[in-house]
């Protein structure tokens, strides 16, 4: 299976990736029926915003707080964890 950026997704993490796509698609599904005919814009960021926080949350809760295994889940570098921290810590 292809990830969508051409990387190889091996097979047992195909059908979770699969469910967490459907889980993403009925959210978006919901969110613009629930917005009916009002004009959206910048969804795209939007919806980075939104899924970025919660993400980061869920990976460091798992990995207990170790920023360099949750940097390695997420497939970032540590330095790139720390600056995305900082940046939540900063925002208003």
């Amino acid at each position: 299976m292809n990830d969508g950026e051409g990387l190889a997704v091996p097979e047992a993490e195909s059908h979770r990736t699969e469910l967490l796509r459907e889980c993403v698609l009925g959210a978006l599904r919901g969110y613009l029926d629930s917005m009916g005919n009002h004009e959206i814009h910048g969804l795209y960021r939007l919806v980075m915003n939104e899924v970025e926080q919660p993400l980061i949350e869920a990976v460091l809760e798992h990995t207990r707080g170790n920023q360099s295994a949750a940097a390695a889940i997420l497939g970032i570098s540590r330095g790139t964890l720390r600056k995305k921290l900082a940046q939540r810590a900063a925002a208003p």
